[in-house]
């Protein structure tokens, strides 16, 4: 201690204090996946050891002067086996442990509560279902799983929480999912782990873990006044959806009752299951899946609608559980949110009704 400086001294000690190789395990599936990456390293090292230690002995025992006469020496079957077997054994131990976590990871729980989150340069945007929206942040409680969604606006993003062991890619025009389990209170690091351009590094935020009672007054104090879901039903009376989609025995779009989550019959003799990535593809490219019994008459919204406002209507139609919440709909364009398809073609004109339409099946997104 006399012969460190104390300034030395002091950087030692705070660096000692604060510095960790790895950060806290902060979510269910983290001590699992560390086990499986120190197992990685054990077997590593174990193996890196047996090789250097052999290199020297035969370096030793083999040398020139101790063996100035090169001499043949015939092949092991015995020992070909053992450094075949052992190595394969260990490697599908890996593979086997890794397969399960990765499909425990993306596999989220029935009762998971989903939160969407859209990567854009250079930023996140999280959404919550009660209409909270948070940016480069995200507020979770402790106890809970949570299922994100996530999708990128413009290239390709990567949404990665090192506390959490979780990392996932956000994609443009296809949504992607991961899921986790917080276990502590805190404040931990968000990050960008995908170049995505010259403010990449800048694409940083924290994710907030709060106590079951804590998130409930967050939740409270950071309500917008609509949910997730009213946000996407004014934008579906703006967009005059209802005119199509209104489960009359002339419409001219599906019913979208209870349509999440089922099992559509299409045109082309094929079946879908309505997920969101189906309704959101059902809205920007409706061509691309036609319910069985309708025309191709839904005009595309691809350039009309943001993926904030594709997320409000995907949400909308996952909830709605009768055709009453549509037919008490108002069909106005003063509702529309600012941006979100007010110069769309189902808001400025009609599509003309089919010859010998009748009420049918639930079905696409058709309006």
């Amino acid at each position: 201690m006399d012969h460190i400086s104390p300034v030395l001294w002091q950087f030692l000690v705070k660096w000692m204090t604060n510095f960790a190789l790895f950060p806290p395990e902060a979510s269910k599936i983290a001590p699992q996946m560390d086990a499986l990456y120190f197992f990685m390293v054990l077997v590593s090292l174990v193996g890196l050891t047996i090789v250097a230690l052999l290199i020297t002995v035969f370096c030793i025992l083999y040398s020139k002067e101790r063996h100035p006469v090169a001499e043949q020496i015939e092949g092991s079957t015995l020992l070909e086996a053992t450094w075949t077997i052992i190595p394969l054994g260990l490697f599908l131990v890996m593979f086997v442990w890794g397969a399960l976590l990765y499909f425990r990871i993306y596999t989220p729980p029935a009762n998971a509560m989903n939160i969407y989150v859209v990567g854009k340069q250079w930023m996140w945007k999280a959404e919550h279902p009660g209409g909270q929206h948070e940016i480069n942040a995200l507020h979770i409680p402790t106890g809970k799983p949570i299922q994100l969604t996530l999708i990128s606006q413009d290239v390709f993003h990567s949404f990665s929480i090192p506390a959490f062991r979780v990392k996932r890619e956000a994609i443009p025009g296809r949504y992607t999912s991961v899921w986790f389990e917080a276990t502590m209170p805190g404040t931990y690091h968000l990050f960008c782990t995908q170049y995505c351009g010259t403010n990449h590094s800048a694409m940083i935020g924290e994710i907030t873990v709060l106590t079951p009672d804590d998130y409930k007054k967050w939740l409270a104090e950071s309500t917008s006044g609509m949910s997730l879901a009213q946000n996407g039903e004014r934008l579906f009376a703006s967009l005059s959806c209802n005119a199509c989609h209104n489960a009359k025995p002339d419409a001219r779009g599906p019913s979208l009752a209870n349509v999440y989550g089922a099992k559509l019959a299409l045109s082309n003799g094929g079946t879908a299951i309505a997920d969101d990535a189906y309704l959101r593809e059902s809205i920007l490219n409706p061509s691309q899946h036609i319910t069985q019994g309708y025309a191709p008459i839904m005009p595309t919204y691809q350039g009309q609608i943001s993926e904030d406002g594709v997320i409000a209507l995907v949400e909308y139609i996952k909830n709605l559980d009768s055709n009453y919440r549509i037919e008490q709909t108002l069909n106005t364009t003063d509702l529309l949110p600012e941006g979100d398809g007010k110069n769309s073609p189902a808001a400025s004109r009609s599509v003309e009704q089919p010859a010998g339409q009748n009420a049918a099946p639930k079905g696409t997104v058709k309006q």
